[in-house]
């Protein structure tokens, strides 16, 4: 960038109040988190209302997370195309109109259809909208205006259970999509008014570069194909399908082909070369693996509840509720003292008091009551907005601000993709680990040792039978409680492996530099997360 551009840049400021442009963005923000969460609730409602197999079904889940994962890595590069106001209102835009067309899809193949539009139009949201924050806002004042934008992302879904389970319950899964219409219009309406494109990003939006159809065309199938490996594995059986062996190794090649090609690329897709930065790479790497964690962990804790402890969809969602209203006390208090002192020690802590949160869960059993397990959730996510807030003031330092579209997007690629991949690891790894368990509990039961004779007695005495007649309900009985207790020992396993990886990561922080004195005035110097 040349450097009579550095004035022009510090001097911008938005025209209008920079929080009611965060309020703007945090809605569109709120709407897609919420209408996420509330899909995943109402699945089974939306399968049996179209006639749809629960393997069928899934793909509501599936074409919307491809979809998104595929927009996520380009969207920097769309933003700098057509220019980010634009294309923000685009996304918001599609995000609503195909909301609507899920609500009056007539059958299976149009609701994925629109939802893969859905994913299209939500997956650039986020990267937008953190662009957006960064350049509307102060250095001072970035930390409060994430941690803004942070409570939208954690109440959401912390209401999107709840919420779906009542709509689903009282009226139709339908409405779970129409009630995006008044939300969306309100957004793209104070988006057209609030929010504008800053001097130098116009500059590049009316510069005409050639178009990288190469690398736009191999990182839409490389991605598409590696979400659908990892979505699909577990189902599927991993390599043990033929599908899925073509589909992971396509998606190895091309994406290998993808890397090479851009890295060499004279105006890339995806500007890779951006890794090279000591903190910016250390921070994509981090939101990899904790996005591996979080979106595992979240995964979890409903499935525990759902499969084990026998909770309703509705009754899951109101365990987890309160862990997403004290994240958001947490993001205020994080905003709120960033900058009084070490953010990389913070950031340590955090990691530290996650690891400790996933730790405590591995105390969870089969008869943990409903206020024990909704405080364990909330101590687990205390430390989280000690992470995502000061890691904002570390993420960008010596990038250029100019490539703010970029870094967001490919910041919050890293989370999904790990989000994903943690997700379709944990699934296997719970299944596997409860066969394991389920193999060694069973090896002391077989139908004449004394413990099972005795409980065979007792049940036909409960049930007023022979013992002939009463000892195969008992025998199932005995090794339904078997399945149970082998399944709780694979989700405690789970949480430990979750508790060592988010411990290890907490050294690796500071591999990350700090801002130097200068950034207090060069807005240049630092984004946000």
């Amino acid at each position: 960038m040349p450097p009579a551009a550095a004035p022009i840049e510090a001097a911008w400021k938005p025209k209008h109040n920079p929080w009611l442009i965060a309020l703007t963005v945090t809605l569109a923000t709120f709407m897609e988190v919420l209408d996420t969460s509330i899909a995943n609730v109402a699945l089974p409602h939306i399968g049996g209302s179209l006639g749809a197999s629960q393997e069928e079904a899934t793909w509501v889940l599936t074409s919307y997370l491809v979809a998104s994962a595929v927009i996520l890595p380009i969207s920097g590069w769309l933003s700098n195309r057509i220019g980010r106001k634009r294309f923000y209102m685009t996304c918001v835009a599609m995000f609503t109109v195909s909301s609507v067309l899920c609500g009056f899809a007539p059958n299976l193949p149009m609701l994925i259809f629109a939802r893969i539009l859905q994913g299209l139009g939500g997956g650039g949201l986020a990267p937008s909208e953190q662009a957006i924050l960064a350049d509307t806002f102060s250095i001072e004042k970035r930390g409060q205006a994430f941690a803004l934008y942070g409570m939208a992302v954690v109440v959401a879904p912390a209401i999107g259970p709840t919420l779906g389970g009542w709509i689903t319950d009282n009226y139709s899964w339908h409405w779970i999509f129409f009630i995006n219409l008044p939300i969306g219009i309100i957004s793209l309406l104070l988006s057209h008014r609030m929010v504008e494109d800053p001097p130098e990003l116009t500059a590049r939006t009316k510069r005409r570069d050639p178009v990288d159809y190469i690398g736009l065309l191999s990182v839409a199938i490389g991605v598409g194909m590696l979400e659908f490996t990892l979505d699909k594995g577990q189902e599927k059986d991993w390599f043990g399908s033929g599908e899925i062996q073509t589909t992971a190794i396509l998606a190895g090649v091309i994406l290998l082909f993808f890397v090479l090609w851009e890295w060499f690329h004279p105006d890339p897709i995806v500007d890779l070369k951006l890794l090279k930065n000591r903190n910016f790479g250390t921070a994509v790497f981090l939101q990899l693996v904790l996005g591996m964690v979080l979106f595992g962990s979240t995964v979890l804790i409903p499935q525990y509840l759902q499969v084990l402890l026998g909770y309703t969809a509705e009754n899951a969602g109101k365990v987890l509720s309160p862990a997403g209203f004290v994240m958001m006390v947490g993001m205020a208090i994080a905003g709120r003292t960033l900058g009084k002192g070490d953010p990389r020690f913070t950031v340590m802590v955090g990691y530290l008091a996650v690891a400790a949160g996933l730790y405590n869960l591995t105390r969870l059993d089969l008869y943990s009551s409903y206020h024990t397990v909704m405080l364990w959730r909330a101590l687990q996510v205390v430390g989280l907005p000690f992470i995502f807030i000061p890691i904002s003031t570390l993420n960008y330092v010596g990038v250029p601000r100019d490539k703010s579209n970029q870094i967001s997007s490919l910041s919050n690629f890293a989370r999904n993709i790990g989000g994903s991949a943690g997700t379709a690891l944990l699934t296997t790894f719970l299944a596997r680990t409860a066969q394991v368990h389920s193999v060694a509990l069973g090896a002391n039961i077989y139908a004449g040792s004394a413990a099972v004779s005795d409980f065979v007695s007792r049940f036909a005495q409960m049930t007023r039978s022979s013992v002939a007649g009463a000892q195969p309900l008992a025998l199932a009985q005995i090794y339904g409680q078997l399945g149970r207790q082998a399944n709780m020992l694979a989700y405690k396993n789970a949480f430990f492996v979750l508790a060592c990886t988010v411990a290890a990561l907490s050294p690796l922080v500071w591999i990350m530099r700090l801002p130097p004195k200068t950034a207090k005035v060069d807005p240049e110097q630092m984004a946000a997360h």
